[in-house]
């Protein structure tokens, strides 16, 4: 008899890793990254990067959490105790990242509020910095708490441990399903509207038109593996995680195939949506539409609001029902980005899981209150862009090498999986996991620390947004290296007793 917390329902689950899938880069990056490389031929290397990529590395962590049956450390040490600090590094960059993820949600809140009577004027680029996010202090400056981030800042954090301390199934699993299918009626009705509008048929041309030359650029490809990687909750410890709670007989093969086709048919429906207001607003402006597209913060807080201001009718009702489908991708992908450190914790220490969330999510939300300060804008943008390209993408690199290269797991994996899946996996995916995705994710860091290192030494080229070397170096490469550092320190507090007897029963 397992004691294990465990889903409902398979569809339960399925809900959960599609909702820890879809976020809020699913809305406001994944259109700007297709149209900037390729258009409708970007959905080629894209397809091609889903299936020899984030399929098979979903199908992986799928069965690694199945498999030892713990969060992400103690499956890696269960696997090897060598490597429990992998599992641990990719729970502290969860970490990082929830404590300023539940700030950009806390931004959505407010704005679904500012959209019934567009509060944020004509001026959306001058309301978002100066009015409302009080942007007046220097890079690495926090200044003092702006009340207006503060309130909804704790309203998200209040629902998210509100959910967290109910459980996988009466908790987790119960806003999956009521987050999930509002955020897809949401957005479909958004969609509909926007596909409707005076102009979006230029938008969705532009957004469609394939430019098939850019198949020949390997940046496209890195582009299609990077978006792949990243929109898939990859590496963030949360699909393993996810996955020890499905019980012994689960369709891990399929179910990794129901996530990642249905992550990125939001995504396609995201940029049909996006780029079809984002035409509108063209012909209102009466420039191409290539001279409006945008992505990240600036689309969702300062396109979309003019767009909003523009609309024929019920433009503050659109506006609503826009930001109110990024509170609920927000919230869905905070939950389980939460829920990493929760089951650590817990584990860990053998402490009760209400004491794990007041401990782990109380800290996340203390911590979340610097970016709701004068500076927290600066201070986000460095941490996201730092601990995603240095953390999120390098944990997936040394996992893969670490599992594919050095441990040799992947046979035993396979057969694992092939032994309770309908859909059995072949030589293909030891190849993507072993050769594909190791020389992608390699090419991708390589570039990376020598685009990032270089600049520190380059004064003609200067920082990343061209911030200063202090704060590059306190504000990112410190936070990057925290979640690793930190990682191996958690290995040095021996796994509670409990934990460690249940290793043989847990894997037998």
């Amino acid at each position: 008899m397992e004691n294990r917390a465990q889903w409902g329902t398979r569809a339960g689950f399925i809900l959960a890793a599609v909702g820890s899938a879809i976020g809020l880069g699913n809305i406001w990056r994944f259109p700007a990254v297709a149209y900037e490389n390729g258009g409708g031929a970007f959905f080629i290397p894209y397809l091609f990067a889903l299936l020899t990529a984030g399929i098979p590395l979903l199908v992986m962590e799928f069965t690694i959490g199945h498999k030892f049956r713990g969060s992400a450390p103690l499956s890696f040490f269960r696997m090897n105790r060598k490597t429990e600090w992998l599992g641990w590094w990719a729970v502290l960059v969860s970490f990082v990242i929830s404590t300023y993820y539940a700030v950009i949600i806390a931004w959505a809140i407010s704005y679904s509020i500012f959209a019934f009577n567009l509060s944020w004027g004509d001026d959306t680029e001058g309301f978002l910095f100066s009015d409302y996010l009080q942007l007046s202090v220097d890079p690495g400056q926090t200044g003092s708490l702006v009340p207006g981030v503060l309130i909804p800042l704790l309203i998200v954090w209040l629902i998210t441990l509100g959910v967290l301390f109910k459980g996988v199934k009466k908790g987790i699993e119960a806003a999956n399903k009521i987050f999930i299918p509002t955020l897809i009626v949401l957005f479909m009705i958004i969609v509909i509207r926007a596909i409707t509008l005076p102009g979006a048929a230029e938008g969705l041309q532009t957004f469609f038109a394939p430019d098939f030359s850019a198949i020949t650029d390997s940046s496209v490809w890195v582009a299609a593996y990077g978006q792949i990687f990243f929109s898939l909750s990859i590496a963030f410890a949360i699909m393993i995680t996810y996955s020890s709670y499905l019980p012994k007989k689960s369709d891990l093969t399929n179910n990794a195939f129901i996530a990642g086709f249905g992550n990125s048919s939001f995504e396609l429906l995201a940029g049909i949506g996006v780029f079809g207001a984002l035409g509108f607003m063209a012909s209102q402006s009466g420039v191409p539409v290539n001279e409006v597209v945008s992505g990240g913060v600036g689309l969702a807080f300062v396109v979309f609001p003019q767009i909003i201001n523009e609309f024929p009718a019920l433009n503050g009702l659109f506006g609503f029902l826009f930001f109110a489908s990024l509170v609920l991708a927000g919230l869905s992908s905070l939950i389980s980005i939460s829920e990493t450190y929760v089951a650590a914790l817990s584990e860990k220490f053998g402490i009760s899981r209400k004491a794990a969330v007041s401990l782990g999510g109380g800290l996340a939300a203390v911590i979340s209150l610097l970016f709701a300060t004068q500076g927290g804008l600066y201070l986000l943008d460095a941490a996201d862009y730092f601990i995603n390209q240095f953390g999120v993408a390098f944990v997936g690199l040394v996992e893969v090498l670490v599992i594919a290269w050095f441990l040799r797991n992947l046979n035993d994996f396979q057969a694992h999986a092939n032994g309770i899946s309908d859909i059995h996996l072949g030589g293909w995916w030891k190849i993507c996991l072993g050769v594909i995705t190791p020389i992608v994710l390699g090419f991708m860091m390589f570039d990376l620390f020598k685009t990032n290192l270089l600049k520190q030494f380059d004064t003609a080229t200067g920082n990343y947004e061209g911030y200063t070397d202090g704060f590059i170096l306190f504000g990112g490469w410190f936070v990057a290296a925290f979640a690793i550092v930190a990682g191996f320190l958690m290995t040095l507090k021996r796994w509670d007793s409990k934990a460690v007897e249940e290793v043989k029963k847990e894997v037998s």
